[in-house]
């Protein structure tokens, strides 16, 4: 073709339509007139407009486009005329006299057209004839328009079985042939565009031709729509003959685009069937050609047949479709020994997806397909490509999403050698997918050894990687992540306490691998995990003898007892703590007396070596009260021993209000209401008043440095404490003690020296409040609460 500017083709363009429009002008005049010869004349002259070698397909095709609007016109025309008395043999004969080729073979299928729709002659001859005369136009743009052109105007008058135009007994071969014969003629004028001009264009070139193969490719969405074939004839004839093409045109566009149509157009069922001869013509097309693509788009078209119903599965069976394609897939790979890794991958990933879909339960298919990838990426290490990487990730998650069970994909040998491709971020990625997985379906994980294999393909998202160092990522997608791994350590479970045990020990190995930024979202599910099992084990075995019954609990806490010990690298020792409390609480509730204290003790020993910070020691001392409150296996000696110690731990706290609230505190832990033995009056009111002598401390300390005594919000707190003990019979707090601290804290209040204090005022408002209320109820509580003035 002519290179020529932008420019230049417009203007030819433009002309073009000029002369187009003016002859078609004169073609209207003399059909309106019904001159017949004026008609033709037009006509020829209007489609010499189409001989033009200056203009692009793209172009080309505006022009062609104006002239079959008019062909349209003109066939209504002929139809027309051969009802006036014309004869449609004679107007055969007589537009063959047009002087050039191009209009000629136009206005011959225009005729033909309308011949056959007059029936005065077979189908077959007409179309065989037209066929064979377009032969004259060998200019490849040229050609391929006119041959659209006859494909267009006869596609609704084939010789199919049913249609008004069959023949006789061949007639869907005569149909067929046509369609082939048109579409070989198509195909090599269209690879013939691939091998003219200049070198340097050949981009330029593949672009036009691009555009150009839609014309090419309807020929094979005709011969699909042609009723008469059957899977027969397909099979022996119209595949092999167009795949004849395919191989034989050696271009690698044709080669590509052609094959993706034959997937496309011709049915699921005759693809199966043609399976073997669909495959085998895939190793002799162009190296360039990317079959990757093409048996991806197979696999994905046979897939969705598959899914469609269970029915047609018998089928896929018969022919061995599997085998087929995986022996296909190896072929292509081998022949292709540079076809990127992204290539290979995403070949046994459409193949994985078929086998999902045809065979479900052969598990052994599946684990093939990635024992071949792992053979092909084989000494390559880690990837690098991303593509590769994403394809990877696809692979591997197709089981999940198919099966969604972790435990039946725990039993592909090959999954986690696949894995070991990946980088720590795909790897860390994929981790992730397995974690949702499981808690999307709930699976239940029970036995030490599908742990350890879970845990060894999630190690991404449980242990500090190489990457990590350099790698800042972003906190709350980490926390996210650790989240998801905490709630997945929570479903661990199994009713037998020894494989219980394994299973925490093989959870244990791995996330003590962690590192410090890890470890305090992971340990502490464990051991909750742990605990809840642990107390369902007690109730369970509350009549086994006393030896079996704490020999288990024993060991689950020794290993208990370990984890938490690991978090002093971290360290975090107040995480640490609220865990050891939270394990003595456990023991408490299993009758484990040693085993508490011991939790106790080393809770105790956290508090003194590790937590130095005030805020955090207030905190600290709060839990150590709390739980000890709620403890009753302790006997007299060591209860007293570990009280004494969290009542001095008060009185050593570096601010005086936290001093204060500290002891009041402790007074909780000489008066627990469900167990008589735990009722000592005379220490409630000695912590009491002890808070109180620190409390008037504090007021004293503020007054020395701030020239004012500060807010009494401390009395007011301590008036509650001593209203909740007066309230359950504590016989040393009376009414007297009462009376004399809410007059002390209204001297308090009216003092000028006295810092004003809203919250404090409302506080103690309230409490008055309470104390009427508690008056007007009456009885015995009225009576009770009487005497106090408020």
């Amino acid at each position: 073709m002519i290179t020529t500017g932008v420019k230049d083709e417009e203007k030819w363009l433009a002309a073009g339509i000029a002369g187009l429009q003016q002859n078609a002008f004169y073609m209207h005049r003399a059909l309106d007139s019904n001159n017949l010869k004026d008609a033709l004349k037009y006509s020829a002259q209007m489609l010499s407009e189409l001989r033009t070698s200056n203009l692009s397909p793209h172009k080309y095709y505006e022009l062609y486009m104006r002239a079959f609007d008019e062909l349209r016109k003109l066939e209504i025309f002929f139809r027309e005329e051969t009802k006036r008395g014309c004869s449609i043999v004679e107007l055969y004969e007589l537009v063959q006299h047009a002087g050039n080729i191009l209009p000629r073979l136009y206005l011959l299928c225009t005729v033909g057209s309308v011949y056959i729709k007059s029936k005065e002659a077979p189908a077959k001859d007409i179309l065989k004839d037209l066929v064979e005369m377009c032969h004259s136009i060998q200019h490849p743009l040229r050609g391929l328009f006119l041959r659209s052109y006859l494909s267009q105007v006869s596609r609704d008058k084939l010789p199919d079985i049913g249609s008004e135009y069959e023949g006789d007994a061949d007639t869907v071969m005569d149909a067929v042939e046509f369609v082939l014969q048109n579409f070989t003629e198509m195909n090599k004028l269209w690879v013939r565009m691939q091998h003219q001009g200049l070198a340097r264009e050949k981009e330029k070139r593949e672009k036009e031709r691009s555009e150009l193969r839609d014309l090419v490719g309807k020929n094979l969405h005709v011969l699909s729509q042609i009723e008469g074939i059957d899977l027969d004839l397909y099979k022996d004839t119209v595949l092999p003959r167009v795949l004849e093409q395919v191989v034989n045109c050696k271009d690698e566009i044709a080669q590509g685009y052609l094959m993706d149509c034959i997937i496309q157009v011709f049915p699921d069922e005759y693809h199966l069937q043609t399976l073997e001869t669909l495959l085998g013509a895939c190793p002799q097309f162009q190296p360039s050609v990317d079959i990757k693509m093409v048996l991806a788009r197979l696999m994905d078209r046979l897939s969705n047949y598959a899914a469609l119903s269970a029915e047609v599965l018998p089928e896929f069976f018969q022919v061995e479709a599997f085998a087929k394609l995986n022996s296909a897939i190896g072929k292509v790979i081998e022949a292709q020994e540079d076809m990127p890794i992204a290539g290979v991958v995403t070949l046994y990933s459409s193949l994985l997806t078929f086998t999902l879909h045809v065979h479900p339960d052969r598990l052994d298919y599946v684990d093939q397909i990635l024992g071949a990838c792992v053979q092909k990426l084989s000494g390559k290490g880690k990837l690098k490509d991303n593509k590769a990487r994403k394809q990877i990730v696809a692979l591997l998650s197709a089981p999940l999403e198919k099966y969604k069970d972790i435990d039946t994909v725990l039993k592909l040998s090959n999954y986690p050698s696949l894995m070991e491709h990946l980088d720590d971020a795909t790897s860390k990625e994929m981790a992730n997918v397995l974690v949702q997985n499981i808690l999307k379906n709930k699976t239940s994980i029970s036995t030490a050894e599908k742990v350890e294999a879970l845990f060894e393909l999630m190690k991404a998202l449980i242990q500090d990687l190489d990457e990590d160092v350099n790698d800042e990522l972003d906190e709350d997608d980490f926390q996210e992540e650790q989240n998801s791994v905490a709630q997945l350590i929570q479903m661990l479970h199994n009713d037998d306490p020894e494989e219980m045990l394994k299973i925490i020990c093989a959870v244990k190995k791995h996330i003590l691998t962690g590192g410090p930024k890890r470890l305090p979202f992971t340990i502490p599910p464990l051991i909750f995990n742990s605990l809840k099992f642990v107390r369902r084990l007690h109730s369970h075995d509350d009549n086994a003898p006393e030896d079996e019954a704490s020999a288990m609990p024993k060991n689950f806490f020794q290993i208990l007892n370990q984890i938490i010990e690991t978090l002093s690298i971290v360290p975090v020792p107040d995480l640490a703590l609220k865990l050891y409390l939270e394990c003595a609480e456990a023991a408490n509730d299993t009758d484990l007396e040693p085993v508490a204290y011991e939790f106790f003790t080393q809770a105790y020993i956290l508090y003194e070596e590790e937590i130095s910070d005030s805020k955090a020691q207030v905190t600290a001392l709060h839990l150590i009260i709390g739980t000890l409150q709620r403890m009753h296996i302790f006997g007299v000696e060591n209860r007293d021993t570990l009280t004494h110690k969290a009542t001095g731990y008060s009185a050593k706290l570096l601010k005086k209000p936290d001093q204060c609230r500290a002891v009041y505190a402790c007074s909780h832990l000489f008066w627990v209401d469900d167990q008589n033995n735990i009722q000592d009056g005379e220490r409630v009111l000695l912590c009491l008043k002890r808070a109180l002598r620190i409390a008037n401390a504090a007021q004293q300390m503020s007054n020395a440095t701030r020239g004012s005594s500060g807010s009494v919000l401390l009395f007011i707190e301590i008036l509650n404490k001593y209203l909740y003990f007066f309230e359950k019979g504590v016989s040393q707090i009376n009414v007297a003690s009462i009376q004399s601290l809410i007059e002390l804290i209204t001297t308090e209040m009216q003092s000028e020296n006295t810092l004003a204090d809203p919250a404090a005022d409302a506080f103690f408002a309230s409490t008055l409040r309470y104390i009427q209320f508690q008056k007007d109820k009456g009885g015995a509580v009225g009576e009770k609460y009487d005497p106090i003035n408020s």
